[in-house]
Formats: structure tokens, sequence, C-alpha cells
């Protein structure tokens, strides 16, 4: 038998709420996927604006900083600010990103690029409705995750400073990885946001908690996108 984790409800008040809140964690999440893509399009529609993001490198890499020092502080900073400051900084964030994807399209063809989000809306929806669903204990999966993810981002911080490391093999290899670990984390922080719906107690925490969720998921959907694009996208030449 599988074991019982924490976050299974038979309460059918319990069991309602934790819907609810889960439903505003997806809402939250789409509005995020949603306005990155409507922002990443619309500077990819004009060929100069996104070729100057992309040969820029100090607007490029400063926009990517100002990405991670935002999610830093939602993350670290969500309990001392109200709902609407943390809704504001991730739409904030999720716009930046759309700016930052955007050069994705002077590598990859639109059809590639189509085909991957709908690959990955796909894989989501299944991978997260089994993280929601299941009674088994994801805690291990996570860790794994976790660890693979450092992995991930250790080995590509080295190859910025030796590109020659990513050759054909390793890429193949790192795109793989980098699919798996967050297939794994998009089960994982489903179960683990699910497990949390019943901590917050007040609107505003409720509010807050389903940002946070949102933000995590929102994470694991780009980087599962970003990797299976990377895999089996199509270049320009």
């Amino acid at each position: 038998m599988e074991p019982v984790i924490k976050g299974t409800y038979e309460n059918p008040s319990q069991s309602l709420a934790v819907g609810q809140y889960m439903s505003k964690v997806y809402l939250w999440m789409s509005v995020g996927i949603l306005l990155t893509a409507i922002v990443a399009m619309s500077f990819a529609s004009d060929p100069e604006l996104v070729f100057t993001v992309a040969s820029n490198k100090i607007l490029y890499w400063g926009l990517f900083i100002v990405q991670i020092g935002l999610v830093m502080w939602l993350s670290a900073g969500i309990h001392k600010m109200n709902a609407l400051t943390a809704t504001a900084l991730f739409l904030i964030y999720a716009s930046l990103t759309g700016v930052t994807l955007s050069v994705i399209s002077l590598v990859y063809t639109q059809e590639s690029i189509a085909s991957a989000f709908f690959t990955t809306a796909a894989g989501f929806a299944g991978l997260s409705a089994y993280g929601y669903f299941t009674k088994r204990d994801l805690g291990p999966v996570g860790n794994f995750c976790q660890m693979g993810l450092w992995g991930l981002v250790g080995f590509g911080l080295i190859t910025i400073f030796f590109p020659s490391l990513m050759g054909t093999t390793a890429s193949k290899v790192y795109g793989l990885v980098g699919i798996v670990v967050f297939a794994g984390l998009t089960a994982y922080d489903t179960q683990a946001i699910k497990s949390m719906a019943l901590q917050a107690r007040t609107q505003e925490e409720q509010s807050k908690g389903a940002i946070i969720g949102a933000l995590k998921l929102y994470l694991d959907f780009i980087n599962l996108f970003l990797f299976l694009l990377r895999m089996s996208g199509d270049r320009r030449r």
C-alpha cells in the first residue's frame, strides 16, 4: 500500500478549502504564463527590438539579474509584504521573463516554439495532476531533483567561462537531465503546495501563499519549456 502523506484530507470542508486554494495557485500561474507569452510575442514581433535585447549583454544580463533579485525578494520577504505587493512583484517578474524569452525567436522557428509550448502544457498538466492526487510521498523525488537542479546550475555557470564543454553530446545530456529534473519538481512542488493549503489562516495569508505557489509552478513550467525546446526545437538557418 502507498503511504498516506500530509495533504490528504478526508473532511469535505477541508477538501473544498484545498481545492479553492489550488485553484488560486493555478489561476495566478496561468496569468503569469499568459503575460510572459504576450510580452515575448510583442517583443519578437519587432526584430530590431529583440535584437537589441539579445545583442546588448549589459541589458540582457541586467534583466536576468533583476529577475533573480525579484524571485529572491518575493520568496524571502513574502511574510513581511502584503498580498498586493507580492502579486505586483510576481507580475513584474513574469513580464521581464517575457522580455528575456523573446530572444529565443532569433534561434528557433515559430513552429517549434509553439510545439514545445503546447507539449509543455500537456506534460505539465499531467505531472501536476499526479502530484495533486497521488498519496505517495514525493519528498525523496523532490530532494533528488533539487540536487539535480544545483548540478544543472553549476554546469551551466561553468560553460559560460568554458563554452567548449557544452558540446553536442553534453548539450543533449544537459537537456535530458533538465527535463527530468523539472518534471519531477512539477509533481513534487504541486504536492508540497497542496500540503500547505490549510496552514494559511487568514485571507491575506491565503492570497500570499497562492502567489508563492504560483511562482514555483510558473518556474517549473518555464524551465520545462526551455529544456524541451532545447531538445526538440528546430533552429533557424
